[in-house]
C-alpha cells in the first residue's frame, strides 16, 4: 500500500508546485495586464461605443444618443477623409524604401569590424531617441524659405541655376520633405533590428562564400538578404504601422497644407475630435483606421511569407 501511495503523493506535490508557480507568474503579469486593459482595451471599447453615438467633446444639455452607423457613413462619404488616406498611403510608399533601405545599409556597415563601431552605433541611433518635436524644429530651420541651409546648399551646388524651394509650402515638395525628415528620425530602430538579424547569420557562410570566390555583392545578395527574410517582414510591418500614424510632423510643420496635400488620417481625426469637438465622428475615424492598418499588416505578412 505504501508503494502505491508514493506515486499519488508525488503527483499531488507536483500539482501543488505547478499551481503555486502559476499563481506567482499570474501575480507578476497582473500589473501589466491591468495597465494594458486600462490604457488599450477599455479605450478601444469606449471608442467603438462612442462611434455609434453623436457624443461631443463638451457635454451638451441634451445627452448623446445612439445613431448606429451614421458616423461611419459620413466618414466614408467625406472627400477630406479619402484625401487624408491617400496622403498616408503616398507617405508610406515613399518612406518604406528610404527608411528601411537606409537602416539596412547602416546596419551592414556598423556590423563590420570597424574601430569605434560602438560609438558609431550610438551616434546613428541618436535620432531615434530624440523627441519628434525637437527634430521638427531643427528640420524647419533646414527647410526655411528662401534662405535656409538646404536652399543655400541647393543654390551653391547648381551655381544659382536652381532657385530656392519652399519645401513645406510647395504642394510638390511638402510630402517628400516630411518623408525625408521622418525617415531620418526613425531609421535607428529598424537599424538595430537589422543589426540583430545580421548577428544571427553564421560567419561560416561568409567564409565559405569567400573561399568559393564570391565578391561582396554576391555575399550580400545570396547570404545576407535570405538570412534577413523574417527580419524584413518585421521591419516592414512596424514601419508601415508607424507611417499610418503620421501626425506630429504634420501638426507642427504643415497643419495638413498646402491645399491638404499633407493632411493625414490621424490629423483629420484629431481635428474632428478636438477642434470640431465631434468625438463620436472622430471615434468612427479611429475604428476605420484600425481596420485599415490591421488589413494592410495582414496582407503584407501573408505576401512576404509566401515570397519567402
Amino acid at each position: 500500500m505504501s508503494e502505491m501511495a508514493l506515486p499519488t503523493t508525488d503527483k499531488r506535490t507536483k500539482l501543488r508546485i505547478a499551481n503555486r508557480e502559476f499563481r506567482q507568474e499570474l501575480g507578476m503579469l497582473m500589473p501589466a495586464l491591468v495597465l494594458l486593459a486600462i490604457f488599450l482595451v477599455v479605450p478601444f471599447l469606449l471608442s467603438f461605443w462612442f462611434s455609434l453615438t453623436n457624443e461631443r467633446l463638451v457635454p451638451r444639455p441634451v445627452p448623446a444618443s445612439f445613431i448606429g452607423l451614421q458616423n461611419f457613413q459620413r466618414v466614408l462619404s467625406d472627400p477630406s477623409f479619402w484625401n487624408s488616406l491617400w496622403n498616408v498611403i503616398r507617405f508610406t510608399l515613399m518612406v518604406l524604401p528610404i527608411q528601411c533601405g537606409f537602416a539596412l545599409l547602416t546596419a551592414v556597415l556598423i556590423n563590420q569590424k570597424l574601430p569605434f563601431r560602438n560609438l558609431f552605433r550610438s551616434l546613428l541611433f541618436l535620432p531615434a531617441i530624440s523627441s519628434m518635436v525637437i527634430v521638427c524644429v531643427i528640420w524647419s530651420t533646414l527647410y526655411q524659405f528662401p534662405t535656409g541651409p538646404l536652399n543655400s546648399l541647393l543654390q551653391g551646388l547648381t551655381f544659382g541655376l536652381a532657385g530656392p524651394v519652399d519645401w513645406l509650402g510647395d504642394s510638390a515638395w511638402s510630402m517628400p520633405a516630411l518623408v525625408l525628415l521622418s525617415a531620418w528620425q526613425a531609421y535607428g530602430f529598424q537599424m538595430i533590428v537589422y543589426l540583430a538579424g545580421l548577428q544571427n547569420i553564421s560567419p561560416e557562410l561568409y567564409d565559405a562564400a569567400k573561399i568559393d570566390g564570391a565578391n561582396a555583392w554576391q555575399r550580400f545578395w545570396h547570404i545576407t538578404m535570405p538570412g534577413l527574410k523574417q527580419t524584413h517582414v518585421f521591419v516592414i510591418l512596424i514601419t508601415t504601422i508607424q507611417a499610418f500614424k503620421l501626425f506630429t510632423q504634420v501638426n507642427i510643420l504643415t497643419q495638413g497644407g498646402p491645399d491638404g496635400r499633407t493632411d493625414t488620417v490621424v490629423h483629420y481625426m484629431i481635428h474632428s475630435g478636438f477642434v470640431e469637438q465631434k468625438v463620436g465622428y472622430a471615434s468612427a475615424v479611429s475604428i476605420i483606421l484600425f481596420v485599415i492598418v490591421l488589413a494592410v499588416s495582414l496582407v503584407q505578412r501573408r505576401l512576404m511569407r509566401d515570397a519567402s
